[in-house]
């Protein structure tokens, strides 16, 4: 098996590209634009470098991606403008890369028929007042970020009916981990308590969010490309709903800091209330299930970040601390 993994410097991709080459005899090939959030040290110290190749080139090439879709198998799809701050403030960049970039991508596999597995989102499905999404639930996407994964997820089963590409939509919750850029909540907070910083919240922090683990969310992946069936999508959750003000205190209360840092401030513009997905059918059609507990993963997560002063917490921008980063200028 030859993969092309799409995106695979940032968070997700690159730690999906440890588990891949760890765990399995397969070559994989990454194209990443190097945009931000994207790093090289992501991928130190992977498993049979061997059988791992690195390309700089953006999926909106139509070109480069049709010469490296020609000498692999399957396509994972992770590249995306992926932060609802930043898509607030300019949502260009987001259209360009989660929408045309798909397109793209669709075109070369419908040529050359090769399989897609992309890598979407539950903010798709917007606030979730009561019970959880299941794949059939209807979008009701709140940001500009989510609108264009939305619109991707559309463009791909347009793709299914008309052309009868192979393609599979994988929707994950909010993953957390090593190697995931600064600006997301977890790393954020620990980097806000290293420099001994008021801790932003947005509005009340009472905002839901459903957390799992990176490694979780890999290996449900990985699951998906040996088990699931083409056209289908399959929601992903950690079965860890908690609000954000008390993700927050977990951290404080592991890093011995006072909540007095607690900083109340603005809601974000459009901010979803609650997000929450049904994911009985992986669990009752390819029998993945996450193994990671959610106390023990950010434990786990909090003493990676501490340990990797020298690369992650030099250079970065200080309007990545910002309390309303969705004001910076794009």
């Amino acid at each position: 098996m030859k993969l092309l993994v799409t995106g695979g410097l940032g968070f997700i991709g690159s730690n999906f590209i440890h588990n891949i080459l760890k765990n399995r005899d397969w070559e994989v090939v990454n194209v990443d634009a190097e945009f931000f959030g994207s790093s090289h040290h992501n991928l130190e110290g992977i498993s049979n470098p061997e059988n791992y190749t690195f390309v700089k080139g953006n999926i909106t090439n139509r070109k480069l991606i049709d010469e490296l879709v020609s000498e692999c198998d399957t396509v994972v799809n992770f590249a995306a403008e992926s932060h609802v701050d930043r898509s607030i403030s300019d949502a260009n960049p987001f259209l360009v890369s989660n929408i045309r970039g798909v397109f793209t991508i669709l075109e070369t596999i419908k040529e050359k028929r090769k399989k897609l597995v992309q890598i979407s989102t539950d903010e798709v499905f917007g606030t979730i007042m009561k019970g959880s999404a299941t794949e059939k639930s209807c979008f009701n996407a709140s940001s500009p970020y989510s609108a264009t994964k939305a619109s991707a997820e559309l463009l791909i089963n347009a793709y299914i009916t008309t052309y009868n590409v192979d393609a599979i939509i994988t929707r994950c919750t909010n993953n957390y981990g090593p190697h995931q850029f600064v600006e997301k909540l977890i790393p954020k907070t620990i980097g806000l308590c290293r420099l001994d910083r008021k801790i932003p919240v947005y509005g009340t922090g009472k905002s839901i969010r459903d957390w799992i683990h990176v490694q979780d969310h890999c290996d449900a992946i990985l699951t998906v490309l040996d088990k699931g069936k083409s056209g289908e999508s399959y929601n992903i959750s950690g079965s860890n709903e908690i609000d954000n003000v008390t993700i927050i205190k977990k951290i404080l209360k592991l890093l011995e800091k006072s909540e007095d840092r607690l900083q109340f401030g603005e809601e974000r513009p459009g901010e979803d209330l609650r997000y929450s997905l049904d994911s009985s059918k992986i669990f009752n059609e390819l029998g993945w299930r996450p193994k990671i507990n959610l106390d023990e993963g950010i434990e786990k997560t909090v003493n990676w970040y501490m340990s990797h002063d020298d690369k992650w917490w030099d250079n970065i921008p200080e309007e990545t601390y910002s309390s309303t980063p969705w004001k910076n200028k794009a």
